[in-house]
């Protein structure tokens, strides 16, 4: 028989600092499933709406943790998530479990497990995959390593925002939900690219690009990945489920990543790089499959 006296009950508080595409829609989740739910952004106004759900909007990190019992982070990257912490000190109690699902690569993921330790705080690594979509519909993949007693505080946390959970382990120092969530968004960004070329590339030789979709549909070259990006590029609506200003962010990550294992990066180095071009033409905050425009001199 299991001693489970030491863990922590399951979490009735939640507070969610950084409320955008994603944190909005997990923090709205929550709310929905019965959590009690404070949300905190750096800027107010994008947090507000979150109020119509029954979200207490706090203004400040340090108030808005005063009372949960577990902390999740959703913010643009490692910086940010610290800088968060760091404002939420006067407001955490040590035991606090902190649910940490930004995307903030090796080197980010470094200093806030040493910040974790400094505070005493019961750190989990809990990147999640899924875009703006799956976090509406909560059904996000949650990857999450941590010890044991702070499972039984996030089960409602991950039931609510996510489908699935995938636990990888006791240790979060290690990161290694971080890293595989590295590898996974290496993959995503390599097909964003791969289709925004061929169509850019269809589109330069005068050929139909639903003849491209027709040649490849239901084969092995075939993928809803390449069906629902095409899609935003052929139909020119780009609002945004990742914004290309964040995918560069996560592919520089990967970068530095493969660098640190001793591991050359180049099709996420060129893609960082098309991102780049693609955010100075203006494209920033569309979609990534904003990419495509990369492949042109004007906009």
């Amino acid at each position: 028989m299991t001693d489970t006296s030491a863990s922590p009950a399951p979490a009735a508080t939640v507070t969610v600092l950084g409320t955008g595409i994603m944190g909005a829609a997990m923090a709205r989740n929550l709310a929905r499933a019965g959590l009690a739910v404070t949300a905190w952004n750096r800027s107010r106004e994008k947090a507000e709406p979150l109020a119509a759900d029954g979200v207490r909007i706090a203004d400040t990190p340090a108030d808005a943790v005063r009372t949960a019992d577990v902390v999740l982070t959703m913010l643009y990257d490692g910086p940010a998530a610290l800088d968060a912490m760091r404002a939420a000190v006067p407001g955490l109690r040590p035991g606090t479990v902190w649910a940490q699902s930004s995307t903030v690569g090796l080197e980010g993921f470094d200093g806030l497990v040493a910040f974790a330790h400094e505070h005493g705080l019961v750190l989990v690594d809990a990147p999640v995959l899924g875009t703006k979509q799956p976090a509406e519909e909560g059904k996000l993949t949650v990857l999450a390593a941590g010890p044991e007693e702070a499972r039984k505080a996030l089960e409602p946390v991950f039931e609510a925002v996510g489908s699935r959970t995938v636990w990888l382990g006791d240790d979060a120092s290690g990161g290694t939900a971080t890293r595989l969530k590295l590898v996974i968004n290496s993959w995503v960004l390599a097909v964003t690219h791969g289709t925004a070329e061929a169509l850019a590339l269809a589109e330069g030789l005068g050929v139909d690009p639903a003849g491209f979709l027709d040649a490849v549909a239901g084969g092995p070259l075939d993928m809803g990945y390449l069906r629902a990006k095409a899609g935003l590029i052929l139909g020119g609506d780009l609002t945004p489920s990742f914004t290309t200003a964040t995918a560069e962010k996560d592919a520089r990550l990967i970068v530095a990543a493969g660098e640190r294992a001793g591991v050359r990066m180049d099709v996420a180095a060129a893609g960082a790089e098309r991102f780049r071009r693609a955010a100075e033409q203006g494209h920033g905050e569309e979609d990534m499959a904003a990419s495509y425009y990369a492949s042109f001199d004007t906009p």
